[in-house]
């Protein structure tokens, strides 16, 4: 299917998806105002292939929709609703002392089946892939290990989350048991908990897969 006006379709799956065209730019590994730009002002004229495909991959829709020649076979028509990308962000969270989380553009994608994501409730336009650093999280995450995030905004529960404390970033297990405090803690008990108000912490979101290397 080839769509007379791709801006228009790149608008309506985006909204369809609850996805953000500065996520979306991101993804594509652009500055946030990339694809604002192109539906807005018609710059580029154009999706380069290469964008094309990965927009067509991660909405499960042919190429043709957004704007590929007849001609051109589509990974997207031919992959649709099998898998989809989620952005691996070229930072890490760390399970020892902390990092700075200034860097968060995409460096590539894991592919993730959409049976498996909708199986397991989770919404791609809120999953993000980061790197742990340091051991204070073994032996259940180790240092290098890549980690599931999903950022959907829900109620602070139990469980090892992604979190910000001023510029640090770091993956912990969260203690709610004393109102107005969270407890980040380690499972590596060479690492005592970090006790702090609750207005210091920001939750990023809860950890939902990891892969390591063996």
């Amino acid at each position: 299917m080839v769509n007379a006006d791709p801006r228009a379709r790149l608008l309506e799956l985006a909204r369809e998806s609850r996805a953000s065209l500065s996520e979306l730019s991101r993804l594509l590994g652009k500055n946030p105002a990339y694809l604002q730009q192109f539906v807005r002002k018609g710059s580029p004229r154009k999706l380069g292939e290469d964008e094309r495909r990965a927009l067509a991959r991660f909405f499960g829709v042919d190429e043709g929709e957004l704007g590929a020649p007849e001609d051109i076979s589509s990974p997207g028509k031919s992959r649709r609703g099998e898998f989809l990308p989620v952005p691996r962000l070229a930072l890490g969270a760390s399970a020892g002392p902390g990092t700075l989380a200034s860097e968060e553009a995409p460096v590539g994608a894991f592919q993730f089946s959409t049976r498996w994501l909708r199986g397991h409730g989770l919404d791609p336009a809120q999953l993000s892939a980061i790197r742990v650093e340091g051991d204070s999280m073994e032996a259940t995450l180790r240092d290098g290990d890549e980690i599931l995030v999903d950022r959907t905004p829900r109620a602070w529960r139990d469980g090892i989350h992604v979190v910000r404390t001023g510029d640090a970033l770091l993956v912990k297990r969260l203690d709610l048991a004393r109102p107005g405090t969270i407890t980040l803690v380690s499972d590596n008990p060479a690492y005592r908990p970090i006790e702090l108000p609750a207005e210091e912490v920001e939750v990023i979101g809860r950890v939902v897969w990891k892969s390591g290397r063996l």
